[in-house]
């Protein structure tokens, strides 16, 4: 099981503006190519990247401590209608954008840049006493539609299920929606089921899991500690359950798993390429392994 080395229960439920060095942003061009001289950036989206990107400008600024990065999270989709808006530097996301955001992007004169900066696994996390350890996604899927309410249906106790997701501008909720709850299947309209709870934080699903024995969630490996139990997970029953680690994600042997984004709006030029080419350096990635996330490749 990992526990990140770095503390992160300092980020509260609601994410706030971070910002190493207070100064003012020069304004944005509404041009295809970003500006060429910033002393601040600014870095906002996915809450699940919000620690790393902390983490990142903070090792940054030692590098390069005239350039201040400022981060906030509230989600993928914040982070993106903000790039698409033109009022931030560097979008996270821990999903791809939608079609209709790119063209929202490109009707306002921006043109998306992607980039991969790692990759993530989801884990399937319950109360470390809940006897249950694994499950096919089509069980996963069926908890959390609400076609499986009590644990006996899974080789559990005789309690019923609660169900835990982020809030619905998550790119981990739309990523756990499209991939597990509709098993992959873009024809499919499966919904969560009703009785869900949705959480604004991935620290708000842990917290919640370590005090309710018949809770079931998921986040992000970089926020799985030891105060949880990860299930192991199966494509179908006929297939080997594969716990989620590091090595299972990057040997693509865990079946949800996902990369994580960061979007510029435009070729990035001077100072946001420069940082942009320090993320894919060696510093920046072993930040991502020590975080719990797979860094590239």
């Amino acid at each position: 099981m990992l526990v990140p080395r770095l503390s992160i229960h300092f980020i509260g439920l609601v994410i706030t503006v971070i910002t190493l060095c207070a100064c003012s942003s020069v304004p944005h061009q509404p041009s295809g190519d970003l500006p060429a001289e910033k002393d601040t950036l600014t870095n906002k989206g996915s809450d699940t990247i919000v620690n790393l990107a902390l983490a990142w400008a903070e090792a940054y600024h030692e590098v390069r401590p005239d350039i201040n990065i400022s981060v906030t999270g509230g989600g993928s989709g914040t982070g993106i209608a903000a790039m698409i808006n033109n009022t931030v530097d560097i979008a996270n996301a821990s999903r791809r954008m939608k079609n209709k955001e790119i063209a929202n992007a490109e009707e306002n004169g921006i043109t998306p840049v992607e980039f991969v900066i790692a990759s993530d696994g989801i884990a399937v996390i319950v109360n470390p006493k809940n006897p249950v350890d694994r499950l096919t996604l089509q069980q996963v899927s069926d908890i959390f539609s609400g076609n499986i309410n009590n644990w006996t249906e899974v080789g559990g106790e005789d309690r019923p299920i609660v169900r835990l997701s982020r809030e619905v501008n998550s790119g981990t909720h739309v990523y756990f929606l499209e991939t597990v709850v509709r098993m992959g299947d873009n024809k499919d309209d499966t919904l969560f089921s009703t009785s869900t709870l949705l959480l604004p934080s991935s620290e708000g699903i842990t917290a919640e899991i370590t005090q309710n024995r018949n809770a079931i969630g998921y986040d992000g490996l970089g926020y799985v500690t030891d105060a949880v139990k990860t299930i192991a997970l199966a494509p179908d029953d006929t297939s080997p359950y594969v716990s989620p680690t590091v090595e299972t994600v990057m040997d693509s042997s865990y079946p949800v798993s996902r990369s994580l984004y960061m979007y510029t709006p435009g070729e990035p030029r001077g100072e946001i390429k420069v940082y942009l080419d320090w993320i894919f350096g060696p510093d920046a990635q072993a930040i991502v392994k020590d975080l719990g996330f797979v860094p590239l490749e």
